[in-house]
This record gives C-alpha cells, sequence and structure tokens, in this order.
C-alpha cells in the first residue's frame, strides 16, 4: 500500500461516483470531543489489519487529525525500520473560492477525484469536519456506513435531538440529523442505498447510573424516530491518547508484553468493527 501524505490534485468531472467501488464509512458529528478522529483512525487500523485494503479521506484539514496521525505512523515506522500498515491517505481542503456556489463545485470535485484515486481499494473511511460545512455534507452523502460517536453524556445527546430538559423528553430532531436525513435523501437520488447510520456510545467513568438508564432510554426513542442503530464504543482510555504521536493504536502492540489496559482497549476497538458490522459487508 502508499503510505504517502498527499494534497488532493487536478480536477475531474462531477458526475457521481458509481456502485461498485469500495464500502465508504464516514465517521460524522457536530460536536467536538466525543472521539471522531479517534474513531476513523481505529476504524481504518482495524480494516488494515484484518488484510483491506483501505483508503483515508480527511475532510477536517484545519484541524488535521486524521493526517497527523498517519504522518506520525509513517515517520515511526521510518525511523525504526518497521513495517506498519498504511492507508492511501487524501486530505480534501475547504475551497477558497470567492462564491459560495464555486466552493461547493470545487470541494465536490476534490472529494470525487479523492474517491477516485482509492476505487481498487476495499474500504475508504472518511473523517469529516465537525460542522455544518459544505465538505461535511458532502462527505455523508456518501456514506454507506455513517459512524456517530456520541460520549455517554446528557449534553452530548443534543447532537441528536432537542431535549426537553425538564421532562427529559425529545422534541424535535436535531440540525445534524436533518443534515444526514437531506444527504441520504441526496444518495437515493443518486441511485445509492440509504444510510447505514451507527451511533456509538463511548462509555466515561464517572457517569452515574441513573444518567446511563435515561440515556439508554432516550437513545432507543431517538432510534426508532430518526433511524440509527445503536453499538458500543470505547472508554476513555489513557492508552488511545499516548500512542498517537507514534502513529499507533493498541492494535500494533505486542502481545509479547501482556498491558490489561492494552488488552481490554483492543478488545474494544475489535467489539467497535464487529457491532458496526464491518465484517459483513467486506468485500469478497
Amino acid at each position: 500500500m502508499e503510505g504517502a501524505i498527499v494534497e488532493q490534485g487536478e480536477e475531474v468531472g462531477s458526475e457521481p461516483i458509481q456502485a461498485g467501488g469500495p464500502y465508504v464509512v464516514v465517521v460524522g458529528s457536530e460536536k467536538g470531543g466525543t472521539g471522531k478522529s479517534t474513531t476513523a483512525i481505529h476504524l481504518s487500523v482495524a480494516l488494515m489489519k484484518i488484510g483491506f485494503a483501505v483508503g483515508t479521506i480527511d475532510l477536517d484539514a484545519r484541524q488535521g487529525t486524521f493526517t497527523a496521525f498517519y504522518t506520525n505512523r509513517e515517520n515511526y515506522a521510518r525511523r525504526g525500520g518497521q513495517t506498519l500498515e498504511l492507508p492511501r491517505h487524501r486530505v480534501v481542503e475547504r475551497s477558497g473560492a470567492d462564491s459560495i456556489e464555486a466552493a461547493k463545485a470545487e470541494e465536490e470535485q476534490n472529494l470525487q477525484e479523492a474517491l477516485r484515486d482509492l476505487d481498487d481499494c476495499d474500504f475508504v473511511v472518511i473523517d469529516t469536519p465537525g460542522s455544518a460545512s459544505s465538505l461535511c455534507r458532502l462527505g455523508h452523502r456518501y456514506a454507506d456506513t455513517l459512524v456517530t460517536p456520541l460520549n455517554d453524556s446528557l449534553l452530548d445527546i443534543e447532537v441528536l435531538a432537542r431535549i426537553n430538559p425538564e421532562r427529559r423528553e425529545v422534541e424535535a430532531p436535531s440540525v445534524y440529523s436533518q443534515l444526514v436525513w437531506e444527504q441520504n435523501n441526496q444518495r437515493v437520488v443518486m441511485g445509492r442505498p440509504p444510510i447505514d447510520w451507527v451511533v456509538l456510545r463511548n462509555r466515561l467513568a464517572h457517569i452515574e447510573a441513573r444518567n446511563m438508564r435515561e440515556i439508554s432510554n432516550l437513545l432507543t426513542v431517538l432510534s426508532k424516530r430518526i433511524g440509527f442503530r445503536i453499538a458500543p464504543g470505547v472508554s476513555e482510555r489513557v492508552v488511545f491518547r499516548e500512542l498517537f504521536l507514534s502513529g499507533l493504536t493498541a492494535l500494533d502492540l505486542s502481545d509479547d508484553q501482556p498491558n490489561s489496559s492494552h488488552a481490554s482497549a483492543r478488545r474494544e476497538i475489535k467489539d467497535v468493527l464487529e457491532a458496526i458490522g464491518l465484517f459483513e459487508v467486506a468485500p469478497a
């Protein structure tokens, strides 16, 4: 696989991507701090560990966490003379065009070019910006599976719906849920299947049992009203942050030196991959 971190090249036409290419996994949310880039990193590394050809696209170039991780990984492997799985990585930056329409057209062309560059991959994992930008909307449109990490808190559920603070009841879908619905409709127009939307519940160590029950009840209601599946996410683990600067994940660590935190982190990552169901959609 190619390990270089590359930028976008020349523009191409704006016709929609045809079916039969890579399976596209988009990690998206309009709230920061929920582990969006961390999820994209671990999904892409896990898929490569299994043996799939993986492409990655960073639509959040300003933050650049996804790109920084794979730059760190490539540098770490080079310094140590090691072989580490690397995706074919692409970065799509926000357009600097003067008009909104021109900017949207340029961003769409650049994203489509990136997808075509990765057309022979088994999977493409896309990290999206945490805002309702043009690139965020475009990324969601190409999602075969959309993964939305959510910290297990009442505050973070606001990314999915407006909640009545007194009655703890759902009042209306959020702006983000409407964005997903709109891009899902665009996919149907393009002749693609509906988005398989998965909400990952990342576990927080300090949360009370009562809040956990409230969150479970609200998410169950929302999953039926809005149309997503619920899957277990990961816990707050220092190991995820410690390994970032080396471009490593818990899946890269050797089993020869047992560490309970590392082992638990590996199990969580594998459980997430299985819960999302990517094994079932993997190319033969």
